[in-house]
């Protein structure tokens, strides 16, 4: 076994590997060095020399030589097989790293995404098994396109999922979009965008800005950014001056969300930054001491560590070849190395394990491969996965052999399960980062919470809330919406061309509610409920009835009782005084049967007080039109009887003989007849019921009687009316005849108070709602019921208490 270290001189760089034979090679790829970006080269000035990039890069491919040691040192692992390498530093140069993948059967790299898709469409045909430790691209995962990756590096697609989740969490829902112009970033944040839009989260900006960021694309953004932040801090307006643009809640991409050195570089602009991380191992053992081992004497022994110690301690080495990345005038200015200089007295990221997560990922990515050949180990002739049970060899193997190890190889190390799904990407774990000041002005990375794909969804975020350090220490999250969000009780009404962010707050109509924030739509209630006053809870619809718990319900109840008692009263009277003149000169028979059927119409009125039921309405409106019948057709009958008997004083007249008590009585079950006649015929065909009633008061439920049939209902009215026209008529004909007791004049008068309490009766009767309704009816009928008691009994009442020297034969004769 032999360490190699082999330099290359290609354009104007140099490109160098490292190799450590073994059974099998894996190759690696890591970005020591960049071109910068800049302007076509004009072959008048010498080339920019090449971006260093070097402390990090060098942790991450030191890690993966310590994990294939590490792994060859076990006695339990890949006891028969020796694992080697080829590291290469690919330039995050394409043809670089192309010519290192040609002498590997796996690659652990490279760390671009757009590096790493043009390797594997140009290896397609090779089937090399391609493990990236940190392209993220989500374009990636097309397993089609691209069959022979995998990576230990989620997904975009699970970082863009977590930062949609977070802006959702502190409702932000009004974000600005800045991205490096690049197809990856492009792609990343039209996935973005993309899936942000479902969960009502929207841009109110995109800004690319040039990867040699000038002077005028800066202007640019840093224009975009105030125009955005003072629409946001619009009462904070002196936190936004002279483009010292702070008080902004920046959220991170894992490309930086970490990066320590922009800390430096933004002072407070920064501050309270929150941002995802790829998963940290708390300790990777022993890689600290792998990392620290280096003294002078090894610098040459250990491939790239020259060119760490030139850059570390800002001196040059005897025959060092690294003026090609520094620049010859620059590099020459340089003093020599001493060589006892200490890393103690310096700091480097090359040494910092604190933040372990792509030399993490890269550390899974060496033990995926060792793992797979654990299990192509295993594999027992006749029952391998390949054609006739066949199995590989592990030390002589073909590539797409190895990847169809690698595509089903699950694992655990330094303690934790290592899955990956259909497509090669692993299960996503995210370490929330906060960028926290300290009190010297230092800047700490806290982690305040994660992101676990492999959770339930809903609960893959989990934040503390309290650990948070806001910008400009603020006690809370600052708000970030186009429009505030609408309470319950408003729905959300888009706005014509702009995003879904921004809408108008409507409240919910009539009989509608929206118990949510920010609801879509508003729900209708159900028949027997209604809004509350906020529109935000169907409560039980009021109920209206004429109740006898009522003001009004009472008073007529009052009147009803007392009238009956008034009408049983009178009986009273007359049957103590029914011997006198007065009483049995105004027909007896006819006066009592007179005064039962009115109180029986008073107490009518009781029926239609109370919650209305179907019995009680089938009852009420033929109990009024029979009751009112009866009382009609007993004045008839009465003036009838006074009229045929002054008649019948004429000689030769003997019309009284139709006229007896029982044709009396026959007149009145006869008038009464055609009455209940009426009343059946209208039961019978359509019967008056309850009703609940919602047409006049949405709110209010008018539990009322419906006549069922309006014909039914006047026809009875109307046949009252009838019987009273023909008593007014008989009344007005007899209103002159002799005799103090004559009581045609007192009829006459109660049928007009009869006629005007029922004519006014009608309009107002129509033009009334609900209880009120009811009340004018019960009204009528107390009013025109009392008008008959007192018109054609108090007169009587007042001479048989009153006056009784009145009561005598001899003044009924007087004219």
């Amino acid at each position: 076994q032999s360490l190699l270290t082999v330099v290359e001189q290609r354009d104007h760089f140099l490109v160098r590997d490292t190799h450590f034979d073994g059974d099998v090679v894996i190759g690696g790829l890591f970005p020591l060095h960049f071109s910068p970006v800049s302007s076509p080269l004009t072959y008048k000035t010498k080339p920019p020399p090449n971006s260093y990039n070097y402390s990090r890069a060098l942790r991450w491919m030191h890690t993966m030589s310590f994990a294939i040691k590490e792994i060859n040192k076990r006695n339990d692992f890949l006891s028969n097989i020796t694992l080697g390498f080829h590291i290469r530093d690919s330039c995050d140069d394409i043809p670089v790293s192309l010519k290192a993948t040609l002498v590997s059967s796996v690659i652990i790299g490279d760390a671009g995404s757009g590096v790493s898709m043009a390797l594997l469409r140009s290896l397609g045909s090779f089937h090399i098994p391609l493990v990236s430790y940190f392209a993220s691209c989500s374009c990636l995962s097309n397993q089609k396109e691209f069959p022979t990756f995998m990576r230990t590096m989620p997904s975009d697609a699970f970082q863009i999922r977590a930062l949609i989740q977070l802006v959702r969490y502190f409702g932000w829902t009004w974000v600005g979009v800045i991205g490096v112009e690049s197809d990856y970033a492009r792609f990343a944040i039209q996935l973005f965008l993309q899936e942000s839009m479902h969960y009502g989260v929207c841009a109110a900006y995109t800004n690319f800005y040039p990867v040699e960021l000038n002077q005028h694309a800066l202007d640019e953004l840093l224009d975009v950014i105030q125009v955005f932040a003072q629409k946001l801090l619009l009462n904070h307006k002196n936190l936004v001056q002279r483009r010292n643009i702070t008080g902004l809640q920046w959220i991170a991409s894992e490309a930086w969300a970490t990066a320590k050195s922009l800390w430096e570089k933004s002072g407070k602009l920064l501050q309270g930054t929150l941002g995802f991380a790829i998963q940290r191992a708390a300790v990777i053992p022993g890689l600290h001491q792998h990392l620290t081992s280096l003294s002078p004497l090894s610098i040459h022994k250990t491939a790239f560590l020259d060119e760490f110690w030139e850059e570390t301690f800002k001196c040059r080495l005897n025959d060092s070849i690294n003026t090609h990345y520094h620049g010859e005038d620059t590099y020459h200015d340089r003093k020599m190395c001493k060589g006892t200089e200490k890393f103690d007295d310096v700091y480097s990221p090359y040494f910092d394990v604190t933040q372990l997560r792509v030399s993490y990922n890269v550390y899974k990515a060496v033990y995926l491969v060792a793992h797979s050949l654990q299990d192509m180990s295993d594999c027992k002739d006749g029952k391998g996965p390949f054609q006739n049970g066949s199995c590989a060899n592990p030390k002589n193997f073909k590539p797409w052999e190895l990847l169809h190890y690698m595509k089903r190889t699950n694992f655990s190390v330094l303690g934790k399960e290592v899955n990956f799904d259909q497509n090669g990407d692993p299960i996503a774990y995210y370490d929330l980062m906060n960028w926290q000041q300290m009190s010297d002005g230092s800047l700490s990375l806290v982690k305040v919470g994660f992101y676990d794909a492999s959770l339930p969804s809903g609960q893959n975020l989990v934040i503390n809330d309290s650990m948070i350090q806001w910008p400009n220490f603020a006690l809370q999250a600052l708000q970030s919406v186009c429009s505030e969000s609408c309470p319950p009780g408003f729905r959300v009404a888009r706005r014509k061309g702009e995003p879904i962010c921004c809408y108008d707050c409507i409240p919910c109509a009539e009989g509608e509610i929206s118990n949510a924030t920010d609801s879509l739509e508003c729900s209708p209630c159900s028949e027997d409920t209604w809004p509350n006053a906020a529109r935000d809870l169907c409560i039980p619809k009021s109920v209206e009835f004429l109740s006898y718990y009522d003001a009004l319900g009472i008073l007529l109840c009052t009147t009803s009782v007392l009238g009956a008692c008034m009408s049983f009263f009178v009986v009273i009277v007359f049957f103590k005084y029914k011997d006198t003149p007065i009483v049995r000169a105004n027909n007896m028979e006819l006066s009592f049967l007179l005064l039962v059927f009115l109180a029986i119409c008073f107490l009518v009125g009781l029926l239609f007080i109370g919650e209305p039921s179907d019995w009680l309405c089938l009852i009420k409106f033929p109990a009024f039109g029979i009751s009112f019948a009866l009382c009609i057709s007993c004045l008839l009958a009465k003036t009838s009887v006074v009229l045929m008997a002054f008649r019948a004083r004429l000689p030769g007249s003997n019309v009284m003989k139709w006229f007896g008590p029982k044709q009396q009585r026959a007149s009145v079950l006869l008038g009464t007849a055609v009455q209940v006649f009426v009343c059946l015929s209208w039961l019978l065909t359509a019967p008056p019921h309850a009703n609940y009633n919602t047409n006049y008061h949405s709110s209010t439920i008018i539990i009322e009687c419906v006549t069922g049939s309006e014909v039914g209902f006047w026809c009875v009215l109307g046949y009252i009316g009838f019987l009273a026209c023909m008593c007014l008529l008989m009344a007005f004909l007899a209103r002159k005849l002799p005799d103090n007791f004559n009581e045609a004049k007192f009829i006459t008068f109660s049928m007009l108070i009869f006629f005007a309490v029922w004519i006014t009766f009608i309009p107002v009767y129509m033009s009334t709602v609900g209880k009120f309704t009811v009340a004018v009816h019960v009204f009528a009928i107390l009013a025109s019921t009392l008008g008959l008691l007192l018109c054609i009994f108090a007169p009587k009442c007042y001479i048989l208490l009153l006056r009784p020297d009145k009561n005598c034969k001899k003044k009924s004769l007087q004219k």
